[in-house]
């Protein structure tokens, strides 16, 4: 006898995936409850291979997640937290219904809270693998803090996000961990270097976006709730590795240096602090006091001959490295009121300057525009007067292709009033066989030490327009008709060459007639062409549907007239038979 019948859709893979509503049925829970518990826990929905095999045979479009997924979000104790959540949200409404006020203010003391920690050490296990997941955690947490405080989202979500995303800003600053900057169309994306891990995140202009209607706000508030408790963890660690006070607390000797007479009349004390944290104007406090590195040498062992040369690469990169973090060492930048403060202020203290502003512009301002020591004056105005010897003065691009180009470019491009060169990405890496632009070849010239004055770049682009032009001719050689005029050219050089005469004739040219009436025609065609491409989708539906009907009566016309014609026709010769008769 052989063994029981395995019945249809239910075994193999039919039975490793679950619909959402089923999954919804076993963990009771409604969809927003069960789309945040799955944001939250990172669960996400699965396509199947043989996705009417695990539909049972229908086509029918629905969303799949693991059973396993499933069966592992059930012993999740949020969700307890949430239904405790809508009973007190039940009974806060039955009160408020009621009039009783000592039952809300009761209720609204024992509201239920839950926390995330566990979650995120469940998620993450080893401090590496919280830092790659860092992108999409503090994109979301900077665009939050730009929002304004309006019903869209919560104030004090608002303010965590600004908080965390500052407190990780000063570490990049104290840890000089800044590699790469781009401004796109977008934000502006950075690029850091954190104990081995690169994290690349996006910052959108400041007042840059309006709230969009098509987005739902809900689910990024749930991602970010998340993102807010990982970078959290992240930061305390962060700042442990550097001896750093957390939460972050300014240098009392930067502090003192910093402080204004009207600084006082800013803010509230606890605002105000918040307001110099985040003008990055000034260093961090240590739990451990930084003291001065002596120059110590590193010992030297026997090279071994296989990885010598790996050895005196990666020490060549250390170079570099440290080279590159000391970009604006001894440099003093003042910045004018109407470039981008916040961004300058991070990028020139990542790579060792020092930088101040007016007063009145923000707080944290630690010397005037009169200081002789500024060697820098950072403006993006046509001009400025009255203007000092001993500093320069150069537009905002001039940090952000410096820290790039991973040198101090020449100023001479980036003066006031100047058309600036073009914003190159530090994120895009040329192959063998690439185009690479012009204004990138000097910079790779310039990169090795080597000096292109204007005057040798006009001559190399005149050479490169003389060879392009001969490249143009050898390829419109190769066409045939164009050959045999070739041997013309040269059977006529080679007969005047041998001192015979040429009979050449003179003909007269054709003027040629423009039809202005015909021309108009086609502009007008042109035009309604464009205007048709142009339609809305509304729009073009009854268009076309008009047309439709236009034509259609103009072939029935064609047709009765072809028609006519034809009876016409055959009726001619029986006309001319009754005239002959006659």
């Amino acid at each position: 006898m052989g063994g029981l019948e395995k019945k249809k859709y239910e075994s193999g893979s039919a039975t490793n995936y679950i619909t959402r509503n089923k999954a919804r049925k076993k963990l009771q829970l409604s969809l927003p409850d069960f789309r945040r518990l799955c944001i939250l826990k990172g669960v996400y929905p699965h396509e199947p291979k043989h996705k009417k095999k695990v539909n049972k045979g229908s086509t029918a479009p629905r969303t799949f997640y693991l059973l396993k997924d499933i069966k592992f979000l059930l012993h999740e104790p949020i969700v307890g937290k949430f239904r405790e959540y809508k009973v007190f949200v039940r009974r806060l409404r039955k009160a408020f219904g009621k009039h009783e006020w000592t039952a809300v203010d009761r209720l609204r003391d024992n509201k239920p809270t839950y926390k995330l920690d566990h979650i995120v050490k469940e998620r993450y296990p080893t401090f590496v693998d919280a830092l790659r997941d860092m992108d999409d955690a503090l994109s979301m947490c900077v665009l939050f803090s730009t929002f304004p405080r309006t019903g869209k989202c919560h104030v004090q979500t608002i303010q965590l996000c600004r908080r965390l995303a500052v407190e990780f800003v000063n570490y990049v600053i104290a840890s000089r961990s800044l590699r790469k900057v781009f401004l796109s169309i977008k934000g502006i994306y950075y690029q850091a270097n954190i104990l081995g891990q690169t994290i690349t995140w996006i910052s959108p202009y400041t007042y840059s976006h309006d709230h969009p209607t098509d987005v739902d706000y809900r689910v990024m508030a749930t991602f970010t709730e998340f993102y807010t408790t990982l970078l959290g963890f992240v930061n305390f660690r962060l700042y442990q590795t550097l001896n750093l006070q957390y939460p972050p607390k300014l240098d009392s000797r930067s502090e003192g240096e910093s402080k204004v007479e009207d600084e006082e009349k800013y803010a509230l004390e606890s605002e105000s602090y918040m307001e110099k944290l985040s003008a990055l104007g000034a260093s961090l406090s240590r739990t451990i006091p930084s003291q001065p590195e002596d120059d110590v040498e590193a010992d030297e062992f026997p090279a071994d001959p296989e990885t010598a040369e790996q050895e005196e690469e990666h020490r060549k990169q250390q170079q570099e490295e440290e080279k590159h973090k000391s970009l604006f060492q001894g440099l003093k930048f003042f910045l004018n009121r109407e470039v981008p403060r916040e961004a300058l202020a991070f990028i020139i203290r990542s790579f060792g300057g020092e930088v101040s502003w007016d007063a009145s512009v923000c707080i944290g301002s630690t010397y005037n525009s009169s200081d002789s020591s500024i060697t820098h004056h950072i403006l993006d105005r046509p001009s400025i007067s009255p203007q000092m010897i001993n500093r320069y003065y150069v537009q905002p691009q001039w940090v952000f292709d410096s820290v790039n180009a991973h040198m101090r470019l020449p100023v001479e491009d980036y003066f006031p009033g100047v058309l600036l060169p073009p914003h190159l990405s530090p994120f895009i890496q040329e192959k063998a066989g690439d185009y690479i632009p012009p204004e990138k070849l000097r910079l790779l010239a310039l990169q090795r030490g080597e000096r292109i004055d204007k005057e040798e770049e006009d001559e190399e682009d005149g050479s490169d327009e003389e060879e392009d032009a001969e490249e143009e001719d050898d390829h419109e050689d190769s066409d045939g008709e164009e050959e045999e005029e070739d041997k013309k050219l040269r059977e006529m050089e080679d007969k005047m060459s041998a001192g015979k005469k040429l009979n050449v004739k003179i003909t007269a040219g054709k003027v040629r007639e423009v039809n202005q009436a015909r021309v108009a025609e086609q502009e007008k065609n042109e035009e309604k062409k464009l205007a048709i491409m142009m339609m809305k989708k509304k729009e073009k539906y009854l268009y076309n549907k008009i047309m439709f009907g236009k034509k259609r009566k103009a072939r029935e016309a064609n047709k009765l007239a072809m028609k006519r014609k034809v009876h016409d026709e055959a009726n001619k010769p029986e006309k001319k038979k009754k005239k002959t008769k006659k």
